[in-house]
């Protein structure tokens, strides 16, 4: 994450968690579909067609493992990828969507709200933001849900290849200074773009290592 440089070894264990197998296992219209607790889940959020599909593929390196759409709105489920048995990607169904029908946009949230709240496999949410306009309402609105549900949340700004290299720096920190009203903000932000591939190692990396030390952390409570 921004500030601050990945060590190798982590470079190396994200480069291998993703290299093996992922595939679609399950998608949830409803809380109560939801799949068994399993596996740590790392969630993606973010705004309608701010990337989070391609984020997926980029990270899987699968072109077409993930939907992606231009039309926003398109996902309308939690979507659950397994990653090779060791944790699962959820895709999540975008928000801040006005041409969406409310009813439809409220359905939506309620259920990415009630999978937020009451997880025990949910290692941390990525909340998504279009790197080239930062951070909206809609955002401080989500990031204030997982406050609230004291859910651990990091942010990436997607779509850094379309981001002007002068206002890269003023980005990334006018995104720190927001996170700090956020308790459940990991104080850092990764700058990514799934055309390109910027960034993409360094979120395996970071990926790894929670996972890592999710499992280390349950083996040392005896779960």
């Amino acid at each position: 994450m921004s500030g601050a440089t990945v060590a190798p070894d982590w470079i190396e264990a994200g480069r291998r968690l993703f290299a093996g197998p992922c595939e679609f296992t399950f998608a949830a219209a409803r809380a109560d579909g939801l799949p068994p607790v399993g596996p740590p889940e790392i969630a993606f959020a973010g705004r309608s067609n701010v990337g989070k599909s391609s984020l997926i593929n980029a990270l899987t390196g699968r072109s077409t493992l993930a939907r992606t759409s231009r039309t926003p709105g398109r996902t309308q489920e939690l979507i659950f990828f397994d990653l090779g048995g060791k944790a699962r990607l959820v895709d999540m169904p975008g928000y801040g969507y006005a041409a969406v029908e409310k009813a439809k946009s409220a359905s939506w949230r309620a259920l990415a709200r009630d999978y937020l709240r009451g997880r025990a496999s949910l290692a941390r949410v990525f909340v998504l933001i279009d790197g080239r306009h930062g951070l909206k309402e809609s955002d401080h609105e989500t990031m204030g849900e997982l406050d609230a549900a004291a859910v651990s949340f990091a942010v990436v700004l997607t779509k850094g290849d379309e981001v002007r290299a002068a206002d890269r720096d003023v980005r990334i920190a006018a995104t720190l200074e927001d996170l700090r009203k956020h308790v459940a903000a990991y104080p850092g932000v990764l700058l990514t773009s799934a055309r390109d591939g910027e960034g993409i190692a360094d979120l395996r990396a970071h990926i790894a290592r929670l996972i890592a030390e999710r499992a280390g952390a349950r083996a040392t409570n005896g779960a």
